[in-house]
């Protein structure tokens, strides 16, 4: 029987943005902006080093419509490499390059094999004795589970399937194609190769249901390593599931325990968090950092009110300790009344603020008086509001938050008037 390895990959989103850096200077915008490429290139060399027979990409190659054909032609030089070494490639589409999404088109090198969207299709690979099945998106929702159409395994062959997919669900991802390891168990498959969940998870292992993850961090919604999966088999066994790191960039949130901290001691706190985090989390690689400020103290609110200044704080901090650590935000979660500039409220005021707090009506009215205007407003203030704590809720629809930040400045605010 065959031995042999391949690639699995999935969610490349080739050419998409990195979000979070806006108007943010000192950035190499160029390092940036290509990094899906450069991780890109970091999988096509990984599959040569590894002398993998082939690569499968589980959906989301590209990140919808190419903005020009220099994304298409990237692709296919990239599949050439492949090609001189002899490695075939199998690729199917999933919700953001959906068949009815990716128009534009070049002609890829013979070693590329799509699915179809009609319905599932199996390629063999007859010298290894190998059936990949799967069945590419029509459009960018795909509601139905798409397992059951999936055909009957292949006797005598190892059988992988390839599915984009939320399977029974996972936080922070829609909703596609849903069914169960259950469903997948029922093909007899011996290796499931999944894509659009942006995390590595091993599901299962009898047989093996693989998400590898996206190949790079695209903002702090997806931190810590990225990469591939090298599964090597050994007559019709999986013996190995590998995760290869190929990310160039990498995106972590720090948390910095503020407890009794007054201003000074929140930047020197932020100084030594920062200083470990670049050591033990990005690898080598340039760190981007949202920093979460946590801990009661009686500054917290007088802090939360110099947010901007404390993230261009963060940022100098930040440039100080070496190139290659980026501040993406500065998230006060700080606890506690300030009390260091006078003296303490009037119980009746300081009940009023606590029943503003949780009051829905307030919070009806705020929204209604507000997200015209937000909406209209965006274009001329930039970005999503993330630099300034209310803006950013309010932009995001968090009422209950924006009330919450709004009362414990106004009790600062208060505390040192009395």
């Amino acid at each position: 029987m065959a031995s042999f390895r391949f690639l699995h990959a999935a969610d490349i989103h080739l050419d998409s943005p990195l979000h979070g850096l806006a108007r943010y200077e000192g950035v190499p915008l160029d390092e940036v902006r290509g990094a899906t490429r450069a991780s890109f290139d970091n999988l096509i060399q990984t599959a040569i080093d590894e002398r993998v027979a082939f690569v499968i990409i589980a959906g989301d190659l590209f990140d919808g419509d190419w903005r020009d054909m220099s994304t298409g032609l990237y692709f296919a030089r990239a599949m050439g490499r492949l090609e001189r070494t002899g490695i075939l490639v199998f690729i199917l589409t999933g919700n953001h390059d959906a068949a009815s999404v990716v128009t534009k088109s070049v002609p890829w090198p013979k070693n590329v094999s799509e699915f179809g969207s009609r319905k599932a299709q199996t390629h063999l690979i007859e010298r290894l004795g190998v059936a990949v099945h799967g069945q590419s998106f029509a459009n960018p929702s795909v509601s139905e589970n798409m397992v059951t159409s999936y055909p009957t395994a292949h006797s005598g062959y190892f059988n992988i399937g390839v599915l984009h997919t939320s399977l029974s669900g996972r936080e922070g991802h829609a909703r596609y194609a849903p069914c169960d390891v259950a469903d997948l168990r029922a093909k007899q498959y011996d290796y499931w190769a999944l894509g659009h969940v942006h995390g590595f998870e091993i599901v299962s292992r009898e047989p093996y249901v693989v998400f590898p993850g996206n190949i790079q961090g695209r903002s702090v919604r997806e931190t810590g390593p990225k990469g591939v999966v090298i599964v090597e088999v050994v007559d019709r066994e999986v013996v190995a599931v590998d995760p290869v790191e190929v990310d160039v960039i990498r995106w972590a949130t720090v948390d910095v325990d503020c407890a009794g901290a007054d201003r000074d001691g929140v930047v020197s706190r932020m100084r030594d968090r920062l200083v470990e985090a670049h050591a033990s989390t990005s690898g080598g690689r340039p760190l981007i950092v949202r920093l979460v400020l946590t801990g009661a103290t009686e500054y917290a609110a007088r802090i939360r009110e110099d947010a901007l200044s404390l993230r261009d704080d963060a940022r100098a901090v930040a440039e100080a300790i070496g190139s290659g650590i980026w501040i993406e935000k500065v998230q006060v979660g700080l606890t506690g009344a300030a009390t260091q500039s006078g003296g303490h409220l009037p119980d009746d005021l300081t009940s009023l603020i606590e029943e503003a707090i949780h009051c829905e009506a307030l919070a009806t009215e705020l929204r209604e008086d507000l997200e015209a205007f937000l909406s209209s407003a965006k274009g001329s203030l930039g970005g999503d509001g993330d630099e300034d704590e209310m803006r950013h809720a309010a932009g995001r629809g968090e009422w209950d938050r924006l009330i919450a930040t709004a009362a414990a400045t106004l009790r600062s605010r208060l505390a040192g008037e009395a």
